[in-house]
């Protein structure tokens, strides 16, 4: 059993909830634990007490009450977690691409990358089963909302995590993301500048987290806002109906894209959250809905990540196919992959 720590947070730690900021630091301990200790004030942050949601950010510091010794843990059957053999085809079926030092699946739209309440099937659980032969499960280095499928990187060793971990804090990597959203934003390509705020009121541990947008001009002057920058590029309009457009999150806020495109008016096709679940709102937006044949699943797809690799340096490009329901809208209306640039954005730079 250690003692009390204070630790804290560093750079490559900072915007994050503090659960999986725990659970980084020591791995041996539940969720359930957490949560418990931060329910009786254990864990404190700057001295305050904190929810399991809580974001730290680097600089502060977190009280760590006195835990059980990893070997401990793991000398209980209890704590010992096994992939089932449907899951480990699973998530070995999602591999784009993989060496010593990386591997880039395709995650699927409604799988968690990491846990959290109420969620025990996660990629960062499933990642025992992508092993591939060495002692220790690949690390997450960035993350995707649960709905959002698409180029997911992990590192298989604790260096080549931190090299990639700073790459994108950097933005050393290129993300593309693919959507279908409502109606057809003008002009044609642009970039989004509102800050995020999260809203309060949704959910105490987290759950039903949702973000508000902020002029660009009053992010200063709003307490805990983020500034926040997106670039889209329409690929194809549909009678103004619905469009498909290329997205790059220059910063990477929670739900940004998803936020930055239904405040413009132009809410990601699915996206009950931030577009409503309707087929269009009267006035001037539409809703989130096509109705019809169309999938009510969320239509936000990471397609593409550039990024140079941590040990060989050659530069890297992965892609990811669509996932099944957005293939399906994207042939219901004739759109072709074949059709548009991989990289709309590249001569502009």
């Amino acid at each position: 059993m250690s003692g009390v720590q204070t630790l804290e947070v560093t750079q490559d730690e900072g915007d994050q909830r503090l659960d999986r900021w725990f659970r980084r630091r020591f791995p041996h301990v539940s969720q359930i634990k957490i949560e418990k200790m931060c329910r009786k004030g254990e864990i404190r942050v700057d001295g305050g007490r904190v929810k399991p949601a809580s974001r730290v950010e680097a600089g502060q510091m977190v009280r760590v009450p006195p835990l059980p010794d990893e070997a401990e843990v793991r000398e209980k059957p209890a704590a010992r977690s096994r992939v089932s053999d449907a899951d480990a085809k699973l998530i070995q079926s999602c591999v784009l691409y993989r060496d010593d030092q990386i591997i880039a699946l395709n995650k699927p739209a409604g799988l968690p990358t990491q846990g959290g309440t109420g969620q025990d099937r996660h990629v960062d659980g499933l990642a025992e089963a992508l092993k591939f032969g060495l002692d220790e499960k690949p690390r997450l280095v960035h993350r995707l909302d649960k709905d959002t499928s698409g180029v997911l990187l992990l590192a298989r060793t604790r260096a080549v995590a931190a090299k990639l971990t700073s790459a994108f804090r950097d933005r050393d990597t290129r993300k593309i993301y693919w959507a279908a959203v409502a109606g057809q934003p003008k002009p044609q390509m642009g970039t989004i500048k509102y800050g995020l705020l999260k809203a309060p009121g949704h959910g105490a541990r987290g759950e039903a987290e949702k973000m508000i947008c902020i002029h660009p001009a009053e992010v200063d002057k709003t307490p805990d806002a983020k500034r926040a920058v997106t670039d889209y590029a329409v690929l194809s309009a549909l009678g103004g109906r619905v469009s498909w457009v290329a997205l790059v999150p220059v910063t990477g806020r929670t739900h940004q894209l998803r936020a930055h495109m239904a405040e413009i008016g132009h809410p990601i096709i699915g996206d009950g959250k931030y577009g409503g679940s309707g087929q269009e709102n009267l006035g001037d937006g539409w809703g989130a809905q096509l109705g019809g044949e169309i999938s009510r699943k969320l239509h936000l797809h990471a397609r593409s990540i550039r990024l140079t690799h941590p040990v060989t340096g050659k530069l890297l490009e992965i892609t990811a196919p669509l996932p099944p329901h957005m293939a399906k809208t994207w042939e219901l209306l004739d759109w072709r992959e074949s059709d548009v640039p991989a990289d709309p954005f590249e001569e502009l730079e």
